[in-house]
């Protein structure tokens, strides 16, 4: 059996869905904190379960009979994420679950700017810790985010950012599609799993590749940390979010976020999508 949680969420919800291309609906568990918004699963004959990190006495009943477990990490910025993280794998473990595979980060490191990476650094010790079989899927930095990362750059010309340096944006739909076919392996990969996009483009690469592909030249700016974090607060962005993703450009001007890895290409068995692959999409609306 395998259970997943966060599947009414875009990443899991993906691995869910390529699940039931690999193994039995009857063979799946999703473990939700809103059962209502997995409708769409129990349909197709999968078992849904309520199971909320933050109410711990949830998770040992949502967790029973896996023989691996993938657990989706906090997506909260406010929130304490190791403390539920800690609180998921403890339950996995009263629950005796067989394996338990983990959304972390190709960056996670303890000594890096950015919170999240830190705070799946501390996860994969928690796990490591646990004495339950383990793997931790680090993922590039979805370049989804890039849609917003990249701020108004269409209207305005520029590309602004606090600070440069390379990220291997990767897809998150290649993500969850690697992360069903690990969960089919057999166990065949233990401990950290990096998966990623092939390159690591900087933002001034891509200003490069937004100019190609629109014919006009697209400027990048990198402006004091500072005056970045007042402009995203004047445009309406809480202070305790700029201050967030100032981490992320830091730990990306300090080459946290640089890391490839060929075997998200090999997994897929094809090459997974590129910063100009997202950009040449359609703008969504």
């Amino acid at each position: 059996m395998i259970i997943v949680t966060g599947a009414t969420g875009a990443l899991n919800g993906a691995t869910v869905e390529h699940l039931l291309e690999r193994v039995p609906a009857e063979q799946l568990v999703v473990a939700v904190r809103d059962t209502t918004k997995a409708q769409r699963f129990a349909d197709r004959g999968v078992e849904v379960r309520h199971g909320d990190y933050a109410e711990p006495d949830s998770l040992p009943d949502a967790f029973e009979g896996a023989d691996q477990l993938l657990l989706v990490s906090s997506n909260d910025p406010r929130a304490d994420a190791v403390s539920l993280h800690r609180t998921a794998v403890d339950a996995a473990v009263t629950a005796g679950v067989g394996r338990i595979l983990y959304t972390s980060h190709q960056g996670a490191a303890l000594d890096t700017p950015f919170r999240s990476a830190r705070d799946h650094a501390a996860t994969e010790q928690l796990l490591a810790a646990s004495g339950v079989p383990w793997t931790s899927l680090r993922n590039g930095f979805y370049a989804h985010s890039l849609n917003w990362l990249m701020g108004p750059w269409r209207e305005t010309g520029v590309i602004t950012v606090s600070a440069d340096g390379p990220v291997s944006w990767t897809a998150r739909e290649d993500a969850a599609e690697a992360a069903a076919h690990i969960l089919t392996s057999n166990g065949a990969y233990d401990g950290p799993t990096t998966l990623t996009a092939s390159t690591a483009p900087t933002f001034q690469d891509i200003a490069a590749i937004t100019s190609e592909l629109i014919g006009r030249t697209i400027e990048l700016a990198v402006i004091d940390q500072d005056e970045w974090v007042a402009a995203q607060i004047a445009a309406g962005q809480p202070e305790f979010m700029a201050r967030f993703m100032l981490g992320m450009y830091q730990a990306a001007h300090e080459g946290h976020l640089a890391g490839v890895d060929p075997l998200l290409g090999t997994l897929l068995d094809h090459q997974p999508q590129t910063v100009r692959d997202l950009l040449a999409q359609p703008t969504p609306h």
